[in-house]
């Protein structure tokens, strides 16, 4: 096994470790040497790749959505409905984690994923920095919502209403 390989099976086992404790731990509660003692792996390799106990779910998060990502541009589909859709089915599918995150009042990390990824960035022209934000923030709106509704819906509903009264 290679060193990325190595280091991605730990990111792995750190991210699984700090889950499982935040099932039953807010992230205060939890100690950074009780995550690498759940996760078999040493102190160094922790900090070799997160910052902090909350970096852990903003890195994974970001793989979250850069995954999606990835799957949706191979489908060369100009579809709102089906990008959105798509990105509802994606979410529901880690229902229990998002589920944990709004629990566990962490919910801004997934925001703060999200409008990194697809919000404006300082080097975009105002008028699409404006469009970009009001589009990202009505869906992250509309997901946040969601979440907190407890992901009632199926994503195709998710996207049937956002398609109907939200974003065409």
């Amino acid at each position: 096994m290679g060193n990325k390989d190595r280091n991605s099976l730990v990111k792995q086992q750190i991210t699984d470790a700090f889950l499982q404790l935040l099932e039953e731990k807010t992230t205060m509660e939890i100690a950074i040497h009780e995550i690498t003692k759940t996760a078999e792996v040493s102190r160094n390799s922790f900090y070799r790749n997160y910052t902090d106990k909350e970096d852990i779910l903003l890195q994974y998060l970001k793989s979250i959505l850069l995954n999606w990502q990835t799957e949706w541009d191979s489908r060369n589909s100009d579809s709102n409905a089906e990008l959105f859709g798509n990105l509802f089915a994606k979410l529901k599918s880690k229902a229990s984690l998002f589920i944990l995150l709004e629990k566990r009042n962490l919910f801004h990390l997934f925001r703060e994923a999200y409008i990194e990824l697809y919000g404006p960035s300082k080097e975009t022209d105002n008028m699409i920095a404006y469009t970009m934000s009001f589009v990202a923030g009505g869906v992250l709106a509309w997901i946040e919502e969601w979440i907190a509704r407890g992901m009632q819906e199926s994503a195709e509903v998710m996207s049937s209403m956002l398609n109907t009264h939200g974003m065409k």
